[in-house]
């Protein structure tokens, strides 16, 4: 895989609350591509950050319909992956890659 398709799968962190305290149990979240597989995920993660990956849970969080004056419209759904790294591993996200 090339750096450009690598970046295409792994969209952005996820910085809240809970994804950081699953970093002290050696988890980072990202939002990916819709499309992605969990092997193209680890694949890409192991390629940006030269960690390597135990396991990838993915979910689809769905969009929420939302309104404003009188007009609908839909939020896109986000596929989100909780990768789980080996012991001893880390990702600072806070740095640029």
């Amino acid at each position: 895989m090339t750096k450009f398709s690598n970046y295409d799968i792994i969209r952005s962190p996820v910085v809240t609350e809970k994804s950081t305290l699953a970093s002290e149990h050696g988890q980072v979240v990202f939002d990916v591509a819709i499309d992605a597989t969990k092997l193209q995920i680890k694949e890409a993660v192991e390629g940006l950050f030269q960690v390597k990956v135990k396991a990838v849970n993915t979910l689809i969080r769905k969009g929420k319909v939302k309104r404003f004056r009188n007009v609908k419209g839909v939020r896109n759904n986000v596929k989100k992956a909780i990768v789980t790294l080996v012991d001893g591993q880390s990702i600072d996200i806070s740095s640029g890659v």
